[in-house]
């Protein structure tokens, strides 16, 4: 395993750690037992770092975390997420009391007495620019339930408004092939400041493995059926934002990429990999077998500086354009 720093936060954290929305629900059916036995197996190749949320199986997978990192506290580092189980929207959601009420809940599921890095779950623009949340985890902070706080966007717009806020020690980003607009300003800018980039979605849920086609159904409680279109959350969340069939389109003009490497989706994992502002992927898993092609990224041949044009050039031209909702 390799390890990164995360931003100014001291921890040191594995470059290929892992999601656990995945586990939790809305990705089809799981299964506790396989899921305990993929995050053992994780733990044992390495891996040190996972992300959560509380409306994951609504705290299912952070309590999978607690047992599956039970005596493993000080090695195994936890980042969780709050605000998405109450009105995003509304001030009060984000109040000392209700924050405060929301980290302990999760503390609870997770049998940890502090958080290792707690995240604000994609909140609103305006909470952002309001700004008060980040006194309250201050607060937190100095209170010792959490030990470093970031926040999860669907923007760059959003990303960078986040980075005015010193007390901000990572970023959780939409960030792969499809989406590579955090490298126009986002990922200097953090490097610079010194803040932490945990990547989510970096295969866009799932396209980037390149082994869906055409007329592909998924089980009716997979975000992937019921949010294509945003629906349910933010249209980003859910094939980069550009819908199933011009996603799958767009995948298969990129099976190039696969020529010499292991395969498709730990060449897509690399590319992200390859830039140096990243402190890791978070990507998700059902299976001890997703586990093991996710850290495949690690031995994968790194882009060459023509490759990584040839991506840019693609994004430029036939991507971008068709990304829906803001991002």
């Amino acid at each position: 395993m390799k390890y990164r720093e995360l931003g100014k936060t001291g921890l040191k954290i594995s470059e290929v750690s892992f999601g656990t929305w995945a586990i939790g629900g809305s990705w089809g059916k799981t299964n506790d037992k396989e899921a305990l036995a993929s995050l053992d197996r994780a733990i044992g190749e390495g891996v040190n770092f996972f992300d959560t949320a509380d409306v994951y199986g609504n705290g299912h997978s952070e309590e999978l975390l607690a047992k599956a990192t039970k005596g493993k506290e000080e090695e195994v580092h936890i980042a969780t997420k709050f605000c998405r189980g109450a009105d995003i929207h509304s001030s009060d959601t984000y109040s000392y009391e209700n924050v405060r009420s929301f980290c302990e809940k999760s503390l609870s599921r997770l049998n940890r007495e502090a958080i290792d890095l707690y995240q604000i779950h994609c909140p609103p623009l305006e909470i952002l620019q309001n700004g008060k949340v980040f006194e309250v985890l201050d607060r937190l902070k100095e209170e010792g339930k959490i030990k470093h706080y970031g926040v999860s966007v669907e923007t760059v717009e959003e990303a960078l408004l986040c980075l005015e806020h010193e007390g901000v020690d990572s970023l959780q980003v939409i960030f792969n092939i499809f989406r590579q607009k955090p490298l126009e300003k986002l990922l200097p800018e953090a490097k610079q400041k010194g803040t932490g980039i945990l990547v989510r979605l970096p295969l866009a849920s799932g396209l980037l493995t390149g082994k869906f086609s055409q007329g592909h159904r998924f089980e009716e409680d997979d975000h992937r059926a019921f949010n294509e279109n945003g629906e349910s959350f933010n249209i980003g969340e859910t094939f980069a934002g550009l819908g199933f069939s011009k996603g799958v389109e767009l995948a298969d003009e990129l099976r190039w990429i696969a020529d010499g490497r292991i395969s498709m989706a730990s060449a897509a994992l690399r590319w992200i990999l390859d830039h140096e502002e990243v402190s890791c992927i978070i990507p998700g898993f059902k299976s001890e077998k997703q586990i093991l092609a996710n850290l495949a990224a690690l031995d994968e041949t790194p882009f060459s500086q023509e490759e990584r044009w040839r991506l840019k050039s693609f994004y430029q031209q036939k991507v971008k354009n068709s990304i829906r909702g803001p991002y």
